[in-house]
Order: structure tokens, then C-alpha cells, then sequence
């Protein structure tokens, strides 16, 4: 007999503002708890120090996670000029000082766009990325430094949002896996005197922004799980820049049992992925295989909901 799950089939999108100070995957155990959830996952780390928006997938949300994994990401950066760290951010001893020179908003301006388009870069020891099932920031805090791949990102933008006193703000629109600490850095070498990350904040993941994030404490103050689930964006709204499909009773049963479902697909090119949709719920994707053919790509665990489709 299999184990039975422990808490509560939540399912949905939270859009959590995480603190600073906590690793990705403590701050989603904690909000798990919070809702007493039996399954959740997030969907990009944000290194210790960063904040701003950490997706939390639960329950049936979690199988379409990936979306947003693979998805551009919007960041806004504090980098002090002058002083090169150990670790690229404020949480390193620094090792270098620089005088920092007449800057205009002209220079610094071309000095962020000349970032911009496909660049290679190596992941610094002080990030989030796994090796061997550990964190590269907890091998360097033992001082241990492992090699790295070079890793292909494009940056779509870098736009200059403040300077004064030898600290600049920019905010960068990125590909998935850019370490804007590493842009900090090549930034102050580029301004010939060095710089360090001292703030990062993700704005934006694929479709979504911070105007509907939900504090830590803000999650603490709702008192019971109805109002937490409140906070929760459907699980489509992970998809929600495919195309979409409604299909009758017939074809919903066939896709949810494997099998290809016969649909209305004019409109659709072949091999396109969509949204499934049937009497107003969310099944999940599925591909369309041809003119009027569907065949299940991820779908979601709908038998009740849809009274034993």
C-alpha cells in the first residue's frame, strides 16, 4: 500500500517576496508549513542574499513548474563601485580598492548596453547553482572552488536606474541562469575600477511581476487556510501565453486516459502545445498532432473534478 501523503492538496501559484538572508529552499519549506501543503516546489533559486519574487508552486501546479524555470527573469541591482570582495557581493571581505572616476550618465549608460545580446559566462563559487547535490556558496564557505561550465545567457536589456556616491542601480532583463553578480563585477572592470554586488532584487519571472507578491509576514498574519489559499493564482496561469483549446466530454476522457482526443484544432499548426480546457477547468497541455488531433502532454489529476470524465 502506498505511504499516504502528509497535508493538505493545495494547489496553485504563490508569488512570494523572499526575504534576505534565507536560501531558496528554506524560504519554500517555510511557506509549505505555512499552508500545511503536501506538495510545493519553487521554480528558479534566488541566492541567500537576494530578494524580491520566488514563484511557489503546490500541488498540481508543480507539473508545470518548468515553464518558469525556462522562463526571462527581471532583476534590480545595487552595485558599490570602487571595491572588488572575495565573493563579488557585500557578504565577501574586500580585497581591492579603487579610486572611481568622473562618471556621466552618457558613460555609464554605454558601459551597461555594451553587456547587452549573448555572452558566456562562469558561474561564480559564491551562487546557488548545485554541484554534486550541494550549493557552489556552501563549497566556498568551506573554501573549497570547483570547476564551472561556461554557461551561455543573453541579456536583453541593462538600463540605468540610479548613480551617485559611487553607487550604481541598474535593472537587467535576462535569460534564465545569468548571474547579474558576474555582470557587477565585469561592469566595474569594464569602468576600470572594480565593483561588488551590494543588493538584488528578481521584479519579474516569465509572466509574472511583483505586483501581487505575498510577504512572509503578510502569509503570517492570515489566520486561516482559506484566506491563505486566497493568495493563490490558478495553476494555468503558468501557461497562460499558450493557446488554449475547449473540448467536449468525449475528447476529455480519451486525453485524460492516454489516449489521442479528437478536437477542433483549425487554427493550430501541428506539433503546437496548448491549453486544455473542459466545462471551465484546466486540464492540462496537450500537442496537437494534426488537423483535428490531440494527443495528452502533462495533464492534470482531474477525474474528480470533472465528476469521473
Amino acid at each position: 500500500m502506498a505511504r499516504r501523503r502528509r497535508g493538505l492538496p493545495v494547489d496553485g501559484v504563490l508569488l512570494f517576496d523572499k526575504p534576505a538572508g534565507v536560501s531558496s529552499n528554506h524560504a519554500l519549506q517555510r511557506v509549505r508549513r505555512l499552508f500545511r501543503a503536501q506538495k510545493a516546489g519553487h521554480t528558479g533559486t534566488l541566492d541567500p542574499m537576494a530578494t524580491g519574487l520566488l514563484p511557489i508552486c503546490f500541488g498540481e501546479a508543480t507539473k508545470f513548474s518548468s515553464f518558469l524555470l525556462e522562463a526571462d527573469k527581471v532583476y534590480l541591482a545595487r552595485v558599490r563601485l570602487g571595491e572588488v570582495t572575495t565573493t563579488g557581493d557585500a557578504e565577501g571581505d574586500i580585497v581591492e580598492r579603487h579610486e572611481v572616476p568622473e562618471l556621466s550618465t552618457e558613460r555609464l549608460r554605454g558601459a551597461l548596453a555594451a553587456f547587452q545580446g549573448d555572452i558566456e559566462q562562469v558561474p561564480p563559487m559564491h551562487s546557488a547553482l548545485k554541484q554534486g547535490g550541494r550549493p557552489l556558496y556552501e563549497l566556498a564557505r568551506e573554501g573549497k572552488t570547483v570547476e564551472r561550465e561556461v554557461r551561455s545567457v543573453t541579456v536583453y536589456d541593462m538600463r540605468l536606474v540610479s548613480y551617485g556616491a559611487g553607487v550604481l542601480e541598474f535593472e537587467v532583463s535576462c535569460s534564465k541562469g545569468t548571474y547579474v553578480r558576474t555582470l557587477a563585477e565585469d561592469l566595474g572592470r569594464s569602468l576600470g575600477c572594480g565593483a561588488h554586488l551590494t543588493a538584488l532584487r528578481r521584479l519579474k519571472s516569465g509572466p509574472f511581476d511583483g505586483a501581487d507578491m505575498q510577504s512572509l509576514s503578510a502569509l503570517e498574519a492570515l489566520h486561516d487556510q482559506s484566506s491563505l489559499e486566497a493568495t493563490l493564482l490558478p495553476v494555468d496561469s503558468l501557461v497562460a501565453h499558450l493557446p488554449s483549446l475547449v473540448i467536449d466530454e468525449v475528447p476529455a476522457s480519451r486525453l485524460l486516459h492516454g489516449q489521442y482526443g479528437h478536437v477542433d484544432t483549425r487554427g493550430l499548426a501541428q506539433e503546437t502545445l496548448a491549453r486544455l480546457y473542459h466545462d471551465d477547468a484546466f486540464l492540462g497541455l496537450g500537442m496537437v498532432k494534426g488537423a483535428g488531433a490531440v494527443a495528452p502532454r502533462r495533464l492534470k489529476n482531474t477525474t474528480a473534478e470533472l465528476g469521473g470524465v
